[in-house]
């Protein structure tokens, strides 16, 4: 049937839309706009899942400290292991409520490096390639953290296995490397890899700060 302009009513809306609205209705302030909410988790990755050899794992701290910081996995897992429940939200406009994580946070792994004063940014690396730009404030804060289990089992390959970083909720998902390999401090803000291909260097959900 044509949908003619002026029959006095408005056109019917599609699907997605019409999900959309929804959502916003029933979940109000706490789904960011533009979201939909799913009990999956989808899988995306910008190339291919790598094959890591936990016996030649590595995580590095370095760029603007006193001190490089480097950890073998039986090193990494050594340090103190907390739980953190939070909503992830991801560019392609669905969230994920409630996911509980277990790994090390953020804050207590900085702890364990002497960050230089002029330190305002961090580039998270992977083990693949990628990498992402954050605020130094989101890794000292509590929300974020480097986690090896979701929902009580471990990370699967897709999704980062051994290890992979979660930013706080106020941050779009792809803010949060698969298989991280470390964490480069620098005084300028640098673009990673989705913020040279058009993301913003932000990344607010609730701001809508998907594209630059």
């Amino acid at each position: 049937m044509k949908w003619i302009k002026d029959s006095g009513k408005e056109p019917p809306k599609s699907p997605a839309v019409a999900r959309v609205k929804d959502d916003a209705e029933k979940h109000g302030n706490r789904l960011p706009p533009g979201q939909i909410v799913t009990d999956k988790w989808p899988v995306l990755q910008f190339s291919h899942v790598p094959r890591i050899d936990l016996a030649a794992w590595t995580f590095k701290m370095f760029g603007l400290v006193e001190e490089p910081v480097e950890f073998t996995w039986d090193e990494f897992n050594q340090l103190p292991v907390s739980t953190l429940v939070n909503d992830i939200h991801c560019v392609t406009h669905w969230s994920k409520f409630d996911n509980s994580w277990e790994g090390v946070l953020a804050r207590d792994l900085l702890a364990l490096v002497r960050i230089r004063p002029e330190t305002r940014y961090v580039m998270v690396h992977g083990h693949d390639g990628y990498a992402t730009n954050v605020p130094l404030s989101i890794l000292t804060g509590p929300d974020s953290i480097l986690a090896f289990r979701h929902d009580g089992k471990e990370l699967s390959p897709e999704h980062g296995w051994p290890c992979r970083l979660i930013p706080p909720p106020d941050h779009y998902l792809w803010k949060g490397a698969k298989w991280i390999s470390g964490l480069e401090f620098m005084a300028e803000d640098k673009a990673g890899f989705w913020e040279r291909n058009g993301y913003h260097m932000n990344a607010n959900p609730w701001r809508e700060e998907r594209f630059s």
